[in-house]
């Protein structure tokens, strides 16, 4: 089968030799990826890759950050991070990530290092797909109260600090999901199911009112719980701008864990 590699990182070079290298010795595609929040929740939502290979170059800290987008794929193992780094990247790369698990290859890189690695990845992928209906066969009880299961929050926000702290307060109760805009909401969407969601009013390029009319197009979603969020200084003329569409529930930013529980608690029990 064939792997879906992704090349990331500000060491261009070293990126493009990398890139020629396998699709040429390896015969796989290779795709580029942005070090971005926005395009590596693209890929991890649609794409789902089997290896992320980041070539690092003079990252400063926040950006090394920024794979922490791909840290709950690599942590249920369907993505293999390898960094390509000297000493003191490899240290800054540590330092100021969160990911739990990954791969280090010195710089310059070893071709025949990272061809280990690729294959170790592919015989990974291959034997968990030929034995998949052997790890687990689930069976729940038509009679089971199911009550008490984990609802499935979207919490859409461009602001990462609000996207964190929000996850950080309902992620105890609850199984959050955090994007950054209202185009990644829509692609997650269209994907996977969830049971509410709170909403940012003010975003770039997609709003929240804009936003909400496309989820609402989804037939799955007419009813869905949405919650916006708003800065207090948008507080006086939110009712206004709230009853074009009726969502009827707001809540204004940064809001409480005890208020945002209360908020669920009251919406879906």
């Amino acid at each position: 089968m064939d792997l879906k590699i992704f090349v990331s990182g500000r060491n261009r070079r070293i990126a493009a030799d990398v890139c020629e290298h396998i699709e040429k010795e390896k015969g796989i595609p290779v795709n580029k990826c942005a070090a971005t929040k926005s395009a590596l929740f693209d890929i991890a939502i649609n794409d789902t890759p089997h290896v992320v290979v980041v070539c690092m170059g003079e990252e400063s800290n926040e950006e090394i950050k920024v794979y922490d987008t791909l840290k709950d794929i690599i942590r249920i193992g369907y993505t293999t991070l390898i960094v390509i780094a000297d000493d003191e990247q490899r240290q800054q790369f540590i330092e100021h990530t969160q990911v739990g698990r990954l791969f280090f290859l010195s710089s310059p890189v070893s071709m025949f290092a990272l061809y280990q690695k690729i294959e170790e990845v592919r015989e990974r992928v291959e034997s968990v797909e030929l034995d998949l209906s052997s790890i687990a066969f689930e069976y729940t009880r038509p009679d089971c109260d199911e009550s008490f299961e984990r609802k499935h929050i979207l919490v859409v926000d461009d602001e990462p600090e609000q996207l964190g702290q929000m996850k950080e307060h309902l992620s105890e109760f609850y199984d959050v999901t955090a994007v950054p805009s209202g185009r990644n909401a829509l692609r997650y969407l269209e994907r996977f199911t969830v049971d509410m969601i709170f909403l940012d009013l003010m975003m770039p390029d997609m709003d929240g009112m804009e936003t909400y009319k496309q989820i609402r197009e989804f037939p799955a979603y007419r009813d869905t719980p949405i919650v916006f969020l708003t800065g207090s200084a948008d507080k006086d003329t939110l009712p206004e701008i709230l009853l074009d569409i009726k969502p009827q529930r707001y809540i204004v930013k940064p809001a409480t864990k005890i208020e945002l529980v209360t908020k669920v608690i009251e919406l879906l029990g």
